[in-house]
């Protein structure tokens, strides 16, 4: 995962990355695997000049590769979190 978030700061895409467009415009999420378990790490890019990650999880989701509504609301609102600390960040510069 760390040398996913590498790429993202010099700002392209490692192999093991995919865009979630159903989240939001510049979302993407990590997944790797250690053994028999699964790992996602969410994060959002060009929100100012920052790379926010938003939420990393164990995949256990018995559907497949499909993730959790729970999971995907919890990154919605981090989203929005970020999109308003920047707001914050770009007032007070």
């Amino acid at each position: 995962m760390g040398i996913a978030l590498f790429y993202a700061e010099r700002g392209s895409l490692s192999p093991s990355v995919k865009p979630l467009k159903h989240i939001g415009s510049g979302v993407f999420e990590i997944r790797t695997t250690y053994k028999t378990n699964t790992y996602r790490a969410v994060y959002a890019v060009k929100i100012g000049e920052r790379i926010y990650v938003l939420h990393c999880f164990q995949k256990k989701s018995k559907k497949g590769i499909e993730t959790p509504q729970t999971e995907i609301d919890l990154i919605k609102k981090r989203l929005k979190m970020a999109q308003e600390l920047e707001k914050e960040y770009e007032q007070k510069n």
